[in-house]
């Protein structure tokens, strides 16, 4: 007798393999052969409940399993049960791809890099977007809090189609066996009209991998910069905590005497906890770059030799080269390591992460730490010891870059080489970053401010909430101008970037945490010195809004013009 076995939906990936590896075991001691397809299966057996996305079980006589530890504790007699019990699958009316008024459906998932603007603009951009053409949408967004507004299971098995609108790897196990189509937050947020109909257009059935729990499309490819998006995305909220708690240290801390200066020295138990956060971001850093390439079985591996990383004072630029070399090598041994089928589906949760981790941690010992960490003392004691002139052109290039692309590529980039070096206790490139990256939104609520005849009246609502969202360093506040009048937005921006960014760095300023705007500043300490850090953002900003509000067409001229 052939058994298929299918996962309902509600099921987690680790325990539908483990599930079906034990099924699988139990069905060769009982002479059952277990087939690849339901089209050719004489029993189904489902694994959890909930719809079942494979449409070939409807009319089989399927068998349901809900209880896993019943499955586990005697897995023969399920295989008994369901040749005697099983009964025909039919779907449920919540479980149909669609319903029956005609009313397309979409679902989506939003996530980006600091899960801070992109992900939530983006995401009511697709609502909006799918409102205006009479279509039922529900956007799941993946922020810095976790998940926000969760797609339950009737909702994904309603879908006729599923929008993954990410910059970094998210779990889309949920989504198994539907239509999807797979995009970033910018394109998702500049060009949602063009991305919806390339949804239904593009859109491929998605299965999981083999070996991991985040699936991919047949067509998907991802490339270098998004694993390290991901690694970054992850580490953020160390450096955040790790970078406060080191400031209220110093804001609680006192004077000492040693060696005969006057030094701060931060309370004890602050400071150690702060430490500690730091010690775990070139861990996570490189984990979640291994795990954007392999998925979990990448983890262990990126975990330990980022620690190694540590150690050996690599620091993040280890911690970068020995996640990728740890992700890749997860990847290859669990593609191409050949096993018996009965421990296959021991690969993902033994085989592979000791290999991997084992061969990572000597990699790192012998062959990277050394090298990189003499070259991470290099550059780490130029950046410290750097003159004014040198100090004014890294400031103007990173603040340039921040006001480029406003959270894309180019500014994320920046943004990782700040926030990298704050693990080696570098601080001045963290504060051109910020500051510059600030400039856009401030500059362009400015210039609404300054010529406020020359926008629409949804502009001026629009500058309004791009003073808000500067002061708190989204610099995504400023895609709507950007997107509507490019040629002259991103000009003023980059310049005033780049100027804010110099003197920053001439006023020899500091910033010890990766986010949080000017309200950062409310904890003593976190930023210094304060009055040429505030000095430099007022001053680009002020440019960068002036010259956009004086070469900047009216707005009943911009119409004729379009």
């Amino acid at each position: 007798m052939n058994i298929y076995i299918v996962e309902g939906n509600s099921i987690g990936p680790v325990n539908g393999r483990l599930a079906k590896a034990e099924l699988a075991l139990a069905a060769n001691s009982l002479n059952l052969k277990v087939v690849d397809n339901a089209t050719s299966a004489d029993v189904i057996i489902a694994v959890g409940s909930g719809s079942i996305s494979d449409k070939a079980v409807i009319g089989k006589k399927v068998y349901v399993v809900k209880d896993l530890n019943d499955l586990f504790a005697n897995p023969k007699q399920i295989l008994t049960d369901a040749q005697s019990k099983a009964v025909a699958y039919e779907p449920t009316a919540d479980s149909a791809s669609s319903t029956n008024d005609g009313v397309k459906r979409i679902v989506a998932v939003t996530a980006c890099p600091t899960g801070v603007a992109h992900t939530f603009m983006a995401a009511e951009a697709i609502e909006e977007e799918a409102k205006k053409r009479g279509w039922w949408c529900k956007v799941e967004t993946r922020g810095s809090v976790g998940v926000g507004n969760e797609l339950t299971p009737e909702e994904v098995a309603n879908a006729d189609v599923v929008i993954v609108a990410c910059d970094i790897d998210v779990d889309l196990s949920k989504f198994a066996g539907k239509k999807m189509y797979r995009t970033k937050t910018g394109p998702a947020l500049k060009k949602t009209a063009q991305e919806l109909d390339k949804a239904f257009q593009e859109a491929t059935i998605y299965q999981p991998v083999a070996g991991g729990s985040v699936a991919k499309t047949t067509k998907e490819k991802k490339g270098i910069y998004k694993h390290l998006l991901t690694g970054v995305s992850y580490m953020l909220p160390m450096v955040v905590a790790g970078g406060l708690i080191i400031a209220l240290s110093f804001a609680f801390g006192s004077f000492e005497d040693v060696d005969g200066v006057q030094k701060l020295i931060g309370e004890p138990h602050l400071a150690e906890i702060g430490g500690l956060a730091f010690s775990l971001m070139v861990p996570l850093l490189a984990g979640y770059i291994a795990y954007s390439i392999a998925d979990r079985p990448g983890l262990a591996p990126g975990l330990v030799g980022g620690l190694l990383a540590v150690s050996t004072g690599a620091g993040f630029l280890g911690g970068i080269i020995i996640g990728y070399f740890a992700g890749y090598l997860a990847l290859l041994i669990a593609k191409y390591l050949p096993l018996p089928k009965s421990m296959e589906a021991l690969k993902p949760i033994l085989i592979v992460p000791l290999l991997a981790t084992l061969v990572t941690g000597l990699v790192m010992q012998f062959i990277v730490g050394t090298p990189i960490a003499w070259l991470m003392g290099v550059v780490t004691v130029w950046l410290n010891s750097m003159g004014t002139a040198n100090a004014v052109i890294l400031g103007a290039i990173l603040g340039g870059m921040m006001c480029t692309d406003m959270g894309g590529p180019i500014n994320k980039v920046a943004y990782a080489f700040g926030t990298g070096l704050i693990a080696e206790q570098v601080y001045a490139p963290m504060a051109a970053v910020m500051a510059g990256g600030m400039v856009p939104p401030l500059a362009m609520g400015l210039a609404t401010l300054i010529a406020r005849k020359k926008f629409a009246k949804a502009e001026q609502e629009s500058g309004k909430a791009s003073l808000v969202l500067g002061l708190c360093f989204i610099s995504e506040g400023a895609i709507p101008f950007a997107a509507r009048d490019p040629l002259r937005v991103l000009p003023c921006c980059i310049i005033g970037g780049a100027i804010t960014g110099g003197m920053a760095l001439a006023f020899g300023s500091q910033l010890m945490t990766p986010h949080g705007g000017l309200f950062a500043l409310a904890i003593p300490g976190v930023v210094k010195p304060v009055g040429g850090y505030l000095l430099s953002i007022l001053v680009g900003s002020a440019i960068a809004g002036i010259v956009y509000a004086i070469i900047k067409k009216p707005e009943s001229a911009t119409e004729a013009v379009a």
